[in-house]
């Protein structure tokens, strides 16, 4: 699993780890795909202000992943 440089931004930014990224894909609550971008959503209860964590994510030789980050409680419905 390689990590883009906005990834590990943000991951830095919002204390995300790379087992919270590993968990998120493999026991998503909810999937989603965006053209090439596969998209993981988990919610971590007392972590993230209770907000799912968004995984953005593309499969190539190996999982790239584009993006991690809370998502803001509006989007989760």
């Amino acid at each position: 699993m390689r990590f883009s440089r906005h990834a590990k931004n943000s991951m830095r930014l919002y204390g995300i780890t790379v087992a919270d990224v590993e968990q998120v894909l493999s026991d998503p609550d909810r999937r989603d795909e965006e053209g090439r971008y596969l998209i993981a959503y988990r919610q971590f209860f007392r972590r993230f202000w209770n907000a799912p964590l968004k995984v953005v994510y593309v499969i190539e030789e190996d999982t790239v992943i584009v993006t991690a980050y809370p998502l803001k409680e509006t989007f989760w419905r």
